[in-house]
């Protein structure tokens, strides 16, 4: 009998883990935009992502600030050092929790969500809501887009100071505190 229980754990516990989804970052993005002197907006984008969707239901995503990538290597350094102080925060994390979502899911499905969610950037955290399209593509492919921007304001997450520095050694009038972030991740099971 104690055989048989510890079998039905271990079965147990190897189907949970594979259970989770897992994001892939070569087929995920997250891009955002810097609009300075009023009329010149560049698109950024981040090179490494992480995340995941436990079999609880629990969502998480980390971008690891130092992958950066503006296609301007010192503006990259830059941006490292005087925006997202990644010596001290070298990584922002969303989190959310998306067992409801999930179960309206079926293989070929797609859906409208408005996710509750927890932004931890620079030491902070901030509650947003996150209007998402999802779609199940198969039996293990699971596709999250934004369905519009999401707008990080600097000052939600003491990030001003950065942005004055950056504004100051680039020589410009003026950056926008307001960043539109948009974002497509790809999860498999």
């Amino acid at each position: 009998m104690l055989k048989q229980l510890a079998s039905l754990a271990i079965l147990a516990a190897c189907f949970n883990a594979t259970a989770d989804w897992q994001l892939h970052n070569n087929s995920s993005k997250v891009s955002f935009v810097s609009i300075k002197k009023d009329t010149i907006g560049e698109v950024h984008h981040f090179k490494t992502l992480s995340g995941q969707i436990a079999d609880d239901g629990n969502f998480s995503v980390e971008i690891d600030l130092t992958s950066v990538e503006t296609n301007i290597p010192i503006r990259n350094e830059r941006m490292q050092s005087m925006l997202f102080n990644t010596k001290v925060f070298p990584t922002l994390k969303l989190t959310a929790k998306v067992s409801k979502e999930l179960a309206q899911l079926t293989d070929g499905n797609s859906n409208v969500f408005s996710v509750p969610a927890t932004l931890s950037l620079n030491g902070i955290k901030k509650e947003l809501a996150i209007d998402v399209f999802a779609a199940r593509t198969n039996k293990n492919s699971l596709l999250v887009t934004a369905m519009s921007p999401i707008i990080i304001n600097a000052s939600d997450f003491n990030l001003d100071t950065g942005v004055a520095a950056l504004q100051k050694v680039a020589g410009l009038p003026n950056i926008a505190r307001a960043v539109p972030v948009t974002f497509v991740l790809h999860f498999t099971q």
